[in-house]
């Protein structure tokens, strides 16, 4: 017995061993982390810290799609086994003061550029309708400091995808800063504003602060990405990402067994608590029948009329808020009925464009007039096998025929009066979770709809997400 847990011991301390960061490189013997040798990066044990906001989401396999009764007769989320990489979300949707920042941001560094700041701004009519008397709203709900915490909404796909970038590059401006990489530059403005992709490429030209990288020679070096002090992008999560974390079925496992499936993000098929302290409240915001959003006066039951705060009720067994009801959230995919038939069971996903930095003749890397990187589109997945050449299924068709078969000659698009028109499209995306003005049906994850990526809602929203590297769940 003894001379197994010494084996044991030994061999421990032979894995701590092998992690363990010696300064030198196991191949030339050169030394790491060294201006002498040309600062060659190496972590021992890298492990990624979440972001600002978010939650780390385990990932695991699921079932995805459908857990009660298609009532639109859709067949648009059949069941399908899948697996989804660990990775970080926002505990809570997105604020309207979290986006308020994003807003003054952009009046700040852009005070005279109109049409940019007019471009970040939520569309504040979708409040507007032709028989009822929400006014107030418009005025109110994104600016008003009583709604401060409340989700944005107004916001279409490209806006909130936006965002996601913006935030990137501030709280990656805001790593280097605290560590005295860099000094906060309050002046920026035009293209010599800091984005994480230009700093990355050399390009933003910021000043050092007191503890910059330094090279051999004592100059001030870029922070490279080897050097695991940047984050990944904020991004908007996957249907399959959102889908899972909605679910929480973290709390339904023992080891590789899940105990119970779920219907909504908390236990159980009904919609109010059952504990004794709030016993028969409603679990989440949403309209309860005909004319019936809040319950009566004296027990306004969701105690919302619209949209509420953005930590109300209880969070779910990620500890996220709001994964049903409250407000829609956009994700990242485009929308096709039959995404489920062809997406990969590992990180499904349609929407992918592979791109490159644009270059001039010189082979210097092209920025817009915001200093943001131009992309060339090496290719285009958005339509593949649901528009593309190999969506072919019928003999003889020659629609392979075509090298530039597009979306919309496979789903009809004409303008003209009276004529039909599909909704589908590449710049339709899916949006998911039921909203304050929303029957229960549209609570269940599975559910999805769809918009064009251009239009908004009054009851849609979103929240952000970003990958984790490196194990999925830290050593």
């Amino acid at each position: 017995m003894k001379f197994r847990i010494l084996v044991l011991l030994l061999l421990a301390a032979g894995i701590m061993g092998c992690s363990k960061n010696t300064g030198k490189s196991r191949t030339t013997g050169w030394a790491y982390n060294d201006p002498e040798t040309g600062n060659i990066p190496y972590i021992s044990g890298y492990e990624q810290k979440a972001g600002p906001g978010l939650i780390f989401i385990e990932g695991g396999t699921f079932t995805m799609g459908r857990v009660e009764e298609d009532v639109m007769s859709k067949w648009d989320n059949t069941p399908r086994r899948v697996t989804v990489a660990s990775f970080y979300m926002d505990e809570t949707e997105v604020s309207n003061q979290d986006y308020r920042e994003y807003v003054y941001w952009i009046e700040r560094v852009y005070p005279t550029d109109r049409a940019k700041k007019e471009s970040v701004l939520p569309d504040t009519l979708t409040w507007r309708k032709e028989l009822a008397y929400n006014e107030p709203y418009i005025q109110n709900y994104f600016r008003h400091p009583a709604y401060a915490d409340y989700p944005v909404v107004g916001v279409s796909w490209i806006q909130a995808n936006a965002y996601c970038a913006w935030r990137t590059d501030r709280v990656n401006e805001q790593i280097l800063v605290s560590k005295g990489i860099l000094t906060h530059d309050p002046g920026q403005s035009g293209q010599n504003v800091f984005t994480t992709d230009t700093y990355l490429a050399g390009l933003y030209q910021g000043t050092a602060g007191k503890k910059p990288q330094k090279l051999s020679d004592g100059t001030a070096r870029s922070v490279r990405w080897e050097d695991g002090i940047l984050l990944p992008t904020y991004r908007l999560p996957t249907e399959a990402e959102w889908e899972y974390a909605a679910l929480g079925l973290i709390g339904n496992a023992d080891n590789e067994l899940l105990t119970d499936r779920k219907m909504f993000p908390w236990n159980g098929t009904y919609l109010r608590e059952a504990n004794k302290k709030n016993k028969g409240r409603m679990l989440a915001n949403f309209t309860r029948g005909r004319g019936d959003l809040m319950g009566m006066a004296g027990a306004l039951n969701d105690r919302a009329d619209i949209a509420s705060t953005i930590k109300s009720y209880e969070p779910n067994d990620y500890g996220l808020y709001c994964m049903a009801g409250n407000v829609n959230e956009w994700v990242y995919d485009v929308y096709r009925p039959l995404s489920n038939r062809d997406v990969a069971e590992f990180q499904p996903f349609r929407g992918n464009i592979f791109t490159v930095p644009s270059k001039d003749a010189d082979g210097s890397v092209i920025r817009d007039e915001y200093g943001v990187m131009r992309l060339d589109t090496l290719a285009d997945f958005r339509n593949f096998k649901d528009g593309d050449p190999n969506s072919q299924i019928i003999e003889g068709n020659q629609w392979t025929d075509f090298s530039n078969n597009r979306t919309e000659d496979m789903y009809i698009q004409d303008d003209r009066q009276g004529s039909f028109s599909s909704l589908m499209g590449d710049d339709v995306r899916v949006y998911k979770g039921g909203s304050w003005k929303d029957r229960p049906y549209w609570l269940t994850p599975g559910t999805r709809r769809y918009l064009q990526e251009t239009k908004s809602q009054n009851d849609l929203g979103f929240r952000c997400a970003m990958t984790r590297v490196g194990s999925p769940g830290g050593f």
